[in-house]
């Protein structure tokens, strides 16, 4: 009899997934009034188009998605839905009414722009494993969003979260000047959170130009959300086109 070779093991990476953001639909429909754009309809396109995810972050202030475009967005999100927002008691009762399938805890500032720093989950334990708990205990994944410090990383385990999600600005805003220099915190914070029992997102300024770079060199990374720099693209590509092409940066 012959002898056949078998080829060895190749070990399959899971595709990372892709939650789109679309507050910023929000934030052209509220410029004007009424319902135009649609962010019910908005979320329905991008899940057709291949999005893993829809991703919402209601503020107090309500310039963008409402807690009303929450409760209107659950019934048609048959992705994942993954609600981000500072966790006072308003924001919590209204993610315990609509049960997401993730929640993701920000240290937001009332009035802040736009999310600009990760949780120092070292100060703030005891809140964060009261809030943590809060939500477990009803079902949701809790993600914690946070900088790519090691120290940090390791503190968040210890709050109960399940995951965090890694605050990319830095990243962005140094990948064109070097962009192995800019990966690698990223790198040692992933590490890191796969050696504790985290699992790993990532989200904020990651484009067409950096996230490719960004996922191949993480391999740990479970989710990317991404909001202005896709529906930004998309005012030329086209939504559909868009999601598309954010999905084929994570092949």
């Amino acid at each position: 009899m012959q002898d056949v070779n078998f080829a060895p093991a190749i070990s399959v990476r899971k595709m990372t997934k892709l939650s789109v953001n679309i507050n910023k639909i929000a934030t052209l429909r509220n410029a004007r009034g009424g319902q135009i754009p649609d962010v019910v309809k908005a979320a329905i396109y991008c899940q057709d188009n291949g999005a893993d995810g829809i991703t919402v972050h209601p503020r107090p202030d309500a310039r963008h998605i409402t807690y009303q475009d929450v409760r209107a967005l659950r019934p048609v999100v048959t992705t994942e839905f993954n609600i981000e927002g500072y966790p006072d008691e308003a924001f919590l009762r209204l993610v315990e009414s609509v049960l997401p399938e993730q929640v993701t805890l920000v240290p937001d500032a009332p009035g802040v722009l736009t999310s600009n720093a990760g949780w120092d989950a070292i100060i703030h334990a005891d809140f964060l494993k009261k809030t943590v708990a809060r939500l477990a205990k009803k079902g949701m994944r809790v993600s914690l969003f946070m900088d790519p410090l090691t120290e940090q990383i390791e503190a968040a385990a210890l709050t109960g979260a399940h995951r965090v999600e890694l605050y990319t600005e830095a990243y962005a805003t140094n990948y064109t000047r070097n962009r192995k220099n800019a990966i690698e915190p990223y790198i040692q914070a992933a590490q890191t959170a796969t050696r504790v029992g985290l699992g790993l997102n990532a989200g904020h300024d990651l484009s067409l130009l950096n996230l490719r770079y960004f996922a191949h060199n993480i391999p740990q990374l479970l989710e990317v959300s991404i909001g202005h720099a896709l529906i930004s693209d998309a005012l030329y590509k086209g939504l559909g086109a868009t999601v598309k092409a954010y999905k084929s940066r994570l092949q």
